[in-house]
């Protein structure tokens, strides 16, 4: 390309930035965390509009607190890190569980992305929460952290088969794509042979970074429309969905391993509780992956669209539940609350449950209801819980398999 053609094309890259407003929603699993929660950006202590039916009877308090958060940004920044400490949002609303002297179990995968992200957490409570007095020990789990690492099941059918990924790939071929591609190549003064969807999801990536971690807006962004993100967007949601959603059943089923060990420390606080002993874990929090989280919500039921995302329905999925970015974004959380509360009418209102997604309330299935009892949300799930046998579920069939659908 001619030097004085090049200018000519890349010089409105550098001016138009300003016309890529709006793309932050589309990012996929590269979201910024402010982006479902936005009135964090003015106020990063803020706990946000209250829900309603949010508020428990005054006669429950909260005995343990199970979080498992998403590593934040891959390279903080000290601005970013500051307007992101969770931890300070979790102990304004749980005071009680968070007050001197409580024990804090805090566990990471071995990543140094989720180290970091749990030594922040624990910065982030600051000098006034000693939680016992010394710094709390990261423990390194990669069994319940990256469970998926350990499924030769996974392995071998999904993460390493590309025939798993042939709705991701016949997209990155259909027409929508293929418009996507076209306008990129002429604002770019490019033959669109020499461009494919691989290579322009590289230029999506790049401007997702920059407004992720820098907070500004790269040249790159101004490649693209808001229907282009969109396109981009559901590009990214299909291989989510396929690779660790829906998508096929050993991916959710392998996170089966952490499921059964968050019932397993709330069983344990529940019979603490009942004889009258303090309760050993009343804070847990583990810091891992988007891959952690979303075979999670999937294993759980949340976030499943009546039809499956394919290549070839995009329009009709355009009001789709399964959106990455709204689920697990950088810094995304899940919150599992157990209660013990008195005054009930009968035993089994006792010990309740609430759960949070980024600090939102979660509707429980079984009853639509944002609260629950324990005793109800144990006996909805405990199909999953009774036949979860990791070694199993995730032990390679002795027999080739050949056919997709058996996954």
């Amino acid at each position: 390309m001619a030097p004085r053609r090049a200018a000519a094309c890349l010089l409105p890259l550098l001016l138009a930035a300003a016309a890529s407003a709006g793309l932050g929603g589309y990012f996929g699993t590269k979201s910024r965390y402010e982006e479902v929660n936005p009135h964090l950006v003015e106020d990063p202590l803020s706990l946000g509009p209250v829900a309603a039916g949010a508020r428990l009877p005054a006669a429950c308090a909260p005995l343990q607190l199970r979080a498992l958060l998403r590593h934040g940004t891959r390279y903080p920044t000290a601005g970013q890190i500051r307007r992101l400490h969770l931890a300070r949002r979790l102990a304004a609303r749980f005071p009680a569980l968070f007050a001197a002297r409580r024990r804090l179990a805090l566990a990471s995968s071995s990543k140094h992305r989720c180290l970091q992200s749990g030594a922040a957490f624990r910065r982030g409570l600051g000098p006034s929460l000693s939680l016992g007095g010394d710094e709390a020990e990261i423990e390194v789990n990669d069994a319940l952290m990256r469970f998926f690492d350990r499924c030769d099941k996974f392995i071998a059918l999904v993460e390493e088969n590309e025939t798993a990924m042939h709705q991701v790939n016949a997209f990155k071929e259909g027409p929508e794509m293929r418009k996507v591609l076209e306008k990129v190549a002429s604002a770019l003064c490019l033959p669109v042979e020499e461009l494919n969807a691989d290579l322009v999801q590289v230029a999506f990536l790049t401007c997702s970074y920059e407004l992720a971690i820098k907070n500004v807006t790269s040249p790159w962004c101004s490649l693209f429309s808001e229907e282009d993100a969109k396109i981009l967007e559901y590009l990214n949601d299909l291989k989510q969905y396929w690779k660790r959603g829906y998508g096929y059943d050993i991916n959710s089923r392998s996170s089966c391993i952490l499921f059964q060990d968050i019932f397993q420390q709330l069983d344990k606080a529940v019979e603490e509780s009942k004889s009258s002993k303090p309760i050993s874990s009343p804070l847990i929090v583990q810091v891992g992956h988007a891959e952690t989280l979303q075979p999670l919500l999937a294993l759980m039921g949340f976030f499943k669209d009546d039809e499956p995302l394919r290549a070839n329905n995009y329009i009709r999925q355009a009001h789709r539940k399964f959106r990455t970015g709204r689920i697990v974004p950088y810094a995304a959380n899940l919150v599992f609350v157990l209660y013990h509360c008195d005054q009930v009418k009968t035993s089994k209102e006792e010990y309740q449950v609430q759960m949070l997604l980024n600090e939102k309330l979660m509707p429980f299935h079984h009853s639509n209801e944002t609260i629950s009892t324990y005793a109800d949300f144990k006996d909805y799930y405990k199909d999953i819980l009774q036949n979860c046998h990791f070694k199993e579920v995730c032990e390679l069939p002795k027999v080739n398999i050949t056919a997709i659908d058996e996954l």
